[in-house]
Formats: C-alpha cells, structure tokens, sequence
C-alpha cells in the first residue's frame, strides 16, 4: 500500500471519528463508522490491504518481488 493511500485512509478515519464524536452520526450507522475506522488504521499501520491483495491492486510504487 503506497503512503498516498495511507494518508488518504487516515484522513478518513479523523473524519468519521469525527462525526461519531461530535453527535453528528449515532447509532447503526455511527457503529459503521467506528468499525470502518478501525479497519482503516489497521490496514494503514500494517501497509496491508487485504481486499487490495485479492484484487491484485498494488499502490505502492516500490517493488519487492525477488526477480
């Protein structure tokens, strides 16, 4: 996963969290949130996409196959 993608996953972490904490979303929905938000960290703290590695998207430039 490439730092672009991290940053972008986290910024919408801050605002999901966001909107869960000030009352602006509650319930089911803000239950949604919290564990979109969790997600989210996880796969950013460990570059590790699991529906990315499925697909076979790679956003990360470098390349560590052996070759």
């Amino acid at each position: 996963m490439g730092i672009a993608d991290r940053v972008i996953r986290l910024v919408i972490v801050i605002a999901l969290l966001t909107l869960y904490f000030t009352g602006v979303v509650s319930g089911l929905l803000g239950t949604i949130f919290i564990v979109a938000s969790s997600i989210f960290t996880l796969t950013s703290i460990l570059s590790f996409c699991p529906i990315y590695a499925a697909l076979g998207v790679k956003t990360c430039k470098v390349d560590f196959e052996a070759k």
